[in-house]
């Protein structure tokens, strides 16, 4: 099989974890960025739940697409299902994305599955910082996960406002 891409919005962008030959600006129409996703695992616990960026329906999402070679795509899917799929929170996809070099590629990305139990839905900013403060999971301090992705958006050029209001809610 030939090589195969990835699309990253959220902590795939910092820490993909998996083998690639190349990395590209991308688009995806259709879903936005959101933390919609209630966090049991990685940045919070059943019994205090933090947030976690889901791809949800509407709008477009700036982030990156990873090109894998296609004789790693055995590991690279069972790394990624390992690591997204814990809670069966995200569902699968192979989606159209646009390279900043203006071609179309399909991509693997995990969207959020709206029937599930985790699905935090359309949450005000302030609201998402109130959830996020003081949550910690397996993976660390939700607010460090919030500022970090902020932090490697900025670097990359890519402005995410209303992550940014949830940020300017976890300020002192």
């Amino acid at each position: 099989m030939g090589d195969f891409w990835v699309f990253g919005y959220g902590s795939l962008i910092w820490r993909p974890g998996f083998a690639h030959v190349e990395t590209q600006r991308a688009r995806l129409h259709g879903y936005r960025r959101s933390l919609c996703v209630y966090s049991f695992v990685h940045r919070g616990t059943r019994q205090r739940p933090g947030l976690v960026l889901g791809l949800d329906r509407g709008g477009s999402c700036v982030g990156l697409a990873f090109r894998v070679p296609g004789e790693l795509r055995d590991e690279v899917i069972a790394y990624l299902r390992e690591r997204e799929l814990v809670t069966s929170v995200y569902l699968e996809r192979a989606l159209k994305v646009r390279l900043d070099g203006g071609g179309m590629v399909e991509a693997v990305a995990y969207i959020v599955d709206r029937g599930h139990e985790q699905y935090a839905g359309a949450i005000d900013a302030a609201h998402a910082a109130a959830v996020v403060r003081g949550a910690v999971g397996q993976s660390g301090n939700n607010e460090d996960y919030v500022f970090s992705t902020l932090e490697h958006l900025e670097a990359l050029g890519i402005r995410d406002h209303w992550l940014e209001e949830v940020a300017r809610g976890l300020s002192p």
